[in-house]
């Protein structure tokens, strides 16, 4: 039998693009400029999408503890207040998170997220135990927000180098926003923390090539133009979800 019209043969797929660190700053910043973006605004998305991740990495009906104990680590910068809303939003998510935040900064928009956490009674360390057994049995996971893209590999300072000897000891699965701390945004890091769930914000990073984990990309919110220029070639998401696994 004759057919008059050719089946439709599906377009070949891009391949996903991965972000240099410029590159991801170049993004961020006509996000800000161009398209009128408000900063608290980029990361409340990330952050509320960070947590829609983790509910879908770790269920709650997974943890093998008794209450659904979290711990989120944030640093001064960007990745740490992404931790902060992460952290915000899990507690609506009914997850108990426990926040360690070290080195606080005089940011006034960083300082809301840190008061909207304590208004929602979400605890704060006052010291991360270097016993590691301890945060083992006392949290199901480990939320890294610590160093991301802003931060520059190899120069990380105390109290960090001695947050990430720890992280490097648990036993426990740690999730980490964006960059894996302690690794470069460019390229992957044998010597850094290893995370089993890596959740990239807008496109993935390089270093996101050897990552062998579950990986997320979080936050369904990039004009259509800027994706088209800087040639991202995002995966579909599922449905109306704000995040998909790769």
């Amino acid at each position: 039998m004759n057919h008059t019209t050719a089946e439709q043969v599906p377009e070949p797929t891009e391949p996903l693009k991965y972000l240099s660190k410029e590159e991801a700053a170049v993004i961020e910043k006509e996000l800000l400029k161009e398209y009128r973006f408000g900063h608290q605004q980029l990361i409340e998305i990330w952050g509320h999408a960070c947590a829609l991740a983790i509910t879908k990495a770790f269920p709650l009906s997974a943890f093998s503890k008794k209450q659904p104990t979290v711990l989120v680590i944030c640093g001064p910068e960007q990745n740490g207040s992404v931790g902060l809303v992460c952290a915000r939003h899990l507690r609506i998510f009914e997850y108990e998170p426990t926040i360690f935040y070290p080195k606080r900064t005089q940011n006034t928009m960083y300082q809301d997220f840190t008061t909207q956490c304590e208004k929602m009674d979400i605890p704060f360390l006052s010291y991360l135990p270097t016993e590691v057994q301890l945060i083992n049995d006392a949290y199901n996971i480990v939320i890294d927000a610590i160093l991301g893209t802003e931060s520059d590999h190899g120069e990380e300072q105390e109290p960090f180098t001695s947050i990430l000897t720890t992280l490097k000891q648990v036993k426990i699965p740690i999730a980490s926003v964006d960059v894996p701390s302690g690794w470069d945004a460019d390229k992957a890091n044998a010597d850094g923390i290893t995370p089993e769930v890596l959740i990239s914000l807008n496109a993935p990073k390089k270093c996101a090539r050897g990552f062998s984990g579950k990986h997320f990309l979080a936050g369904r919110f990039l004009p259509y133009d800027i994706q088209k220029k800087f040639d991202l070639n995002l995966p579909e998401f599922p449905g109306t979800d704000s995040l998909v696994e790769l």
